[in-house]
């Protein structure tokens, strides 16, 4: 374990709240899809309908940018999520904190309920990467809600799995800055338009293909393909 790690996991062992009902409510927000997710999800959704004042060529330029981003940032996410498996992978495999018995003293009996923790890799956060990538898709449209996606992502999202040891806190550091310079380099005008100039005008000529796909997109992605993840965990596992 690196210094870092050393000296934070110790730091947050000693102000910890000593309370089991402390502890589940930590879980709840671990465990849950509201605090982690769907928040930003729906912060998603109202950047892409955000009403602008401007009427004619001014306004629908805002528009079209503020829908761009929203497709950035989907596709940072998504990015994120393939860079931090492939990542996990191919660097040596790093246990998680709270299955370490040499550091179980530093963390509460926690019951988090992700079949996958033995099996993947902690480093680097997946978690924090994708919602990092997400928020700063949110900033770049509209800076007050975007600092509160940021906050949201590492408050609600990062500190949270360091507290239960659910992840390093490295892996969660190296998570947020991969996820945001992602994002920060999809962002680029000349590739955020290139990307997601075929999105837009396929939401333009089928509206509703594209609106139910992206209900489906947006459910998969606010419960980060759970469901996907513990099929393939399943079929690698039970083969």
């Amino acid at each position: 374990m690196n210094v870092i790690d050393t000296w934070a996991i110790a730091s947050i062992s000693k102000v910890a709240i000593p309370s089991q009902g402390f502890t589940h409510v930590v879980e709840a927000v671990v465990n849950g899809y509201l605090p982690k997710g769907v928040v930003l999800v729906a912060l998603l959704w109202w950047v892409w309908f955000r009403p602008e004042r401007a009427e004619g060529p001014g306004g629908e330029a805002v528009r079209r940018h503020h829908r761009e981003l929203v497709v950035i940032a989907i596709a940072s996410g998504l990015i994120a999520l393939a860079a931090g498996r492939l990542l996990a992978h191919y660097l040596p495999f790093r246990l998680r904190p709270m299955y370490e018995p040499a550091l179980r003293a530093f963390f509460p009996q926690a019951d988090v309920d992700e079949p996958v923790l033995r099996t993947w890799s902690s480093f680097p956060s997946d978690h924090a990467m994708l919602w990092c990538a997400v928020a700063v898709g949110i900033f770049l449209a509209s800076r007050p809600v975007g600092i509160y996606a940021l906050l949201h992502a590492v408050v609600l999202i990062g500190l949270p799995r360091i507290y239960l040891g659910v992840h390093y806190p490295t892996d969660v550091l190296a998570g947020a800055a991969l996820g945001i310079g992602i994002a920060s380099v999809m962002s680029a005008r000349a590739i955020r338009t290139r990307v997601a100039a075929p999105i837009l005008a396929f939401a333009h000529r089928y509206p509703g293909v594209f609106y139910g796909a992206a209900f489906v997109l947006s459910f998969e992605l606010a419960t980060q393909f759970q469901e996907l993840r513990v099929l393939a965990h399943g079929l690698i596992h039970g083969m």
